[in-house]
Formats: C-alpha cells, structure tokens, sequence
C-alpha cells in the first residue's frame, strides 16, 4: 500500500497543514507529520479540495465516440479536479435501460481515472411519452438514483408527475431539463435587445421558468425530489428561492458558463457560444451568483457537453448547443465566485464537491478531508493566471468558449481513493 504526504496544503483553503494518505484512505491530517517512505508533495500555498463531483456530464459513449468517450471525459474530468461525474442520458442507444446503464458503470470502472454513475433517462427515448425502466436501472449493478432527459424536457405533467412518484420509493430524484418546448421552437439564443437587433429566433425566460414553477409545485405534491439542471434566469432563481422557503424537495444547478458568459457574445456568431439553455443577460448572471452564495442554487454543474470540430465550424444556425467544460470549471468559479468575494473556498467544496455527492447520493465523495475518509482529493494553485489553450485539454473535443481567455487557478494535483490520477498538472 502506498503512502503519500501532502505537506503545508491550505485545506479548503484554512491554515496550512499537512495531509497522509496510506493506500485509499486519510490517516492524518495536522502539522508537521512525518511518513518513512511516504511520496511527499510540496503543497505550500495550493488549496486542497475534497475530489470535485460533476452531477452532469456528456460523455457520449455509446454512440457518439466522435464526440468523446468514457475514457476522455473521464481524463478530462481528473484534469479538471473531479473524482465523480453524473454521465446523462443522452447517449445512443439512449441510456433508458439497465444494460446500457450497467454498459457506461463498467467503461468508467474501467478508465480508472474517475468514478462514473450513469444518470438514468426518464423516458423511453427521451420521446417523454413512456417512462423508461425507472426501478430495473436503479437496482443493476450501476445503482442508478438520477434521471433526466436531459437535452429534451420532460414536458408532460402526467409523466413528470408519475416519474417524482416512481423514485420516490427508493429516494431518487427526477432532474429536469427545463424547457417548455412550444415557447422555444426556432429559438437561437436567448430572448431580448440582442435577439431582436441580430434578427435570431429568441429563447424566452419564460420557458424555463413555467417549467421549473409547475415542477415544484408537483413535487410539493408528490412528496419527492427534484433537481432543476443549468438554471439559467433570474426568474427561476426567484421560483426555486419560494420553493424552498415553503419546504419542498428542490435543488438547483448553474453552470460555469452561465456565471461569466452573456448574450452579447453571440454578437460575435460564433458558434461556440450557442449553448442550452442560452447565455442570458448581465442581470441573470449576477442573479445566479447570488443564488449560488445564499445557497439557493445548490450546486455548479459543468453541463459539459462535447462536440465534434464540424458540429461547431459552420453557420450558427446549423451548429449543435453545447460546451466543454470539466477542465475549466473551477478556475471559472474562482474568478466568478471567490475572487469576487462572493465565496470561500470552503464554500467553494460544498457546491462542487459535498452538495453534489449528497443530491446523486455518490457514495465515499463529497466527505471531509480528515482522518478516516476516503482519500479523494484535488490540490489547485490558486495564485496561477494563464490562458486557456484547449489544445492541451485532455477531452476529445475543444468547443470551448474560453480559448485564449486569462482564467485563475490550475488543478496540480487529482488522487482517486488515494491514486494519483494528475500529479503537476499532467495525467498519469
């Protein structure tokens, strides 16, 4: 069994101290701790993090490797920081059964670089006219306890309805795509001034917001979970701010692109600013993080969503939605959140690592870093400034919105129940 000393790492982001890893697990955590034989990593000044966990990831496999697979994303993920991502559905064939579902666990189990649970769809297909084997995904071997259409809403009441009842038996939760699609039907990019003097389909807050009310109010009367996906307004940010103040089952993501990026950037049509749900206005951004520090949205959900070079060169109406965004979310969120003042590091591990791995139920991440757990964990320099360069990313695709952009921080180090999966910046 190996040991490994981090010495003299701020841990989430507190005074300096050192940290032993023997084999999978911490075994020590204080000041000046020693190990014969222990692989020492001089840690003076970084912030260690427990392992960072995605609750919505696009890792494509199977169907469309083109795009990426289990094995890049998951790369990309122990680049990123992460020890856990949350694979949606969206796959073809579609992730609506256990075979496919227990397919995606084994090929994560296997890259070793990162756990992977597959979130299970709700529907047959994502036609959102049938649901999927709800109960047979949650009892296979890949214990599925997220489910989503994600890309497609659950727009049927009925449905959504019987799908809250469904998990509810075994303390699931339904994640919604919220999008009411007769409202966004020719949409583009999000709805308003920009829209208007560009002459693009607009995609009204609306659309969202009536979805994220009604869900609500049916898992308030179902007694159940439900997680709201890339929240994205400061409309929903109001409704799941009430549905919370009365009690109900509700959580809420916002993704790092929609915490920096605006609609005024779609002026540019480059297609790789065309994502779902849209970049909003300045107004919603600063709204989400808000929303983000008070805890009404809960969690920061990458939405990383790969695409092949020619699904993003080519005109903006004929480009698919979508970003990378596993290797550049937590320096996204330090400029956004933390060197704003807006968050703390700590505060920094409870929306990317604790409150996750508590709504998807991911079991051994999200823990504390002290003695006793499991040791995931990832080690960031916070003082680092550079830009970002995709062509040194790790995940198959590079439809990024940040290329050549100055971001903070830079993760050094990824270990994986005590395996280094990234040590000085570079995959093992």
């Amino acid at each position: 069994m190996s040991k490994t000393l981090i010495r003299g790492a701020k841990v989430l982001g507190g005074e300096p101290q050192d940290v032993l890893i023997d084999g999978e697990t911490i075994t020590q955590v204080g000041a000046g701790l020693s190990a014969e034989g222990a692989e020492v990593v001089e840690a003076g000044g970084k912030v260690l993090l427990p392992g960072l966990v995605d609750l919505h990831t696009h890792l494509r496999e199977p169907g469309r490797e083109d795009s990426e697979t289990v094995l890049t994303g998951t790369r990309a993920a122990a680049s990123g920081g992460y020890t856990n991502v949350f694979a949606m559905a969206n796959t073809f064939p579609v992730a609506d059964t256990a075979g496919v579902v227990e397919q995606v666990w084994r090929l994560g189990q296997e890259s070793g670089y990162c756990d992977v649970q597959p979130i299970g769809a709700v529907t047959v297909g994502l036609e959102g006219q049938k649901l999927a084997e709800l109960g047979a995904m949650h009892e296979s071997a890949a214990g599925v306890t997220v489910f989503s259409d994600d890309g497609k809403c659950v727009h049927d009441a009925v449905i959504m309805r019987r799908a809250l009842e469904y998990v509810k038996a075994f303390d699931g939760v339904v994640a919604q795509h919220a999008q009411e699609p007769r409202l966004t039907e020719g949409a583009q990019m999000n709805e308003g001034v920009v829209s208007a003097e560009l002459g693009l389909g607009g995609w009204p807050a609306v659309a969202e917001e009536s979805v994220i009310a009604r869900d609500v109010l049916l898992a308030d009367h179902v007694g159940s979970r439900v997680h709201i996906c890339h929240l994205s307004t400061a409309g929903s940010v109001e409704i799941v701010r009430w549905a919370k103040s009365r009690g109900i089952r509700v959580t809420a993501e916002v993704t790092p692109h929609h915490l920096l990026l605006t609609d005024e950037l779609v002026r540019s049509y480059n297609p790789v600013y065309k994502v779902n749900p849209p970049l909003r206005t300045e107004r919603d951004v600063l709204a989400l993080r808000e929303a983000l520090a008070d805890g009404t949205i809960d969690i920061v959900a990458t939405d990383h969503a790969p695409h092949p070079q020619e699904d993003k060169d080519c005109e903006w109406a004929a480009a698919a939605m979508g970003m990378v965004g596993l290797e550049t979310a937590l320096s996204v969120v330090q400029e956004t959140m933390v060197d704003t003042g807006l968050l703390d590091w700590a505060g920094v591990a409870d929306r990317m690592s604790f409150t996750p791995a508590r709504v998807g139920r991911a079991e051994g991440h999200g823990r504390p870093v002290s003695a006793g757990e499991p040791a995931n964990l990832t080690l960031v320099d916070t003082a680092y400034r550079g830009p970002v360069d995709p062509a040194g990313f790790a995940s198959r695709s590079r439809n990024t919105p940040y290329e050549g952009r100055e971001l903070p921080g830079r993760v050094t180090h990824t270990w994986l129940r005590g395996k280094a999966t990234l040590v000085d910046g570079k995959l093992t």
